[in-house]
């Protein structure tokens, strides 16, 4: 008679639908959407870094250009001024020339020399510039790289932490 009991059994559990456990089903799908909402907790965090460090960097590199801008218009105000100054000594040299044409020679090669001097030292000061100003844009963009690549780490790290837990 044993068997006829197991035979029933088996009809019985060939009959019934298996029974699904509404409250782990719950759990599971409420960890899921807590999971998920932790991941784009930590990526919308990251983003907020990430932009906050591409702005801090594009307001940097616009100070440095306006810096850079005013130092090179500086230079470009002096040589104006060397300019005019030396059109005003041709000038009063010409009429000195006709008098002495050998020391008006002489004037000339040193004042040519001398401008040709003062137009080197502006050239060079705008190339110190520029050096000095791209120098201040890479310490920026490092400081950026940086940041950035720290909020990535972390962002990995936290990943790590959200999806390790069970």
């Amino acid at each position: 008679m044993a068997k006829p009991q197991v035979t029933k059994t088996k009809r019985k559990m060939q009959e019934e639908p298996p029974m699904i456990d509404e409250k782990k089903t719950q759990e599971l799908l409420g960890q899921f959407t807590g999971k998920a909402v932790e991941t784009m907790t930590v990526w919308a965090d990251a983003n907020q870094r990430v932009l906050r460090e591409m702005v801090e960097f594009g307001a940097a590199s616009a100070k440095e250009s306006v810096r850079l801008y005013a130092e090179l218009q500086q230079s470009a105000i002096e040589a104006l001024k060397d300019s005019q100054a030396a059109a005003l000594r041709w000038q009063t040299a010409w009429q000195e020339g006709a008098k002495d044409p050998v020391q008006f020679y002489q004037k000339a090669v040193a004042d040519s020399v001398d401008t040709a001097q003062k137009a080197f030292k502006v050239l060079e000061a705008g190339a110190q510039a520029v050096t000095r100003s791209a120098e201040r844009l890479q310490t920026s963009a490092e400081q950026a790289g940086k940041g950035i690549q720290e909020t990535y780490t972390a962002v990995v790290a936290k990943m790590k932490d959200v999806y390790s837990q069970n």
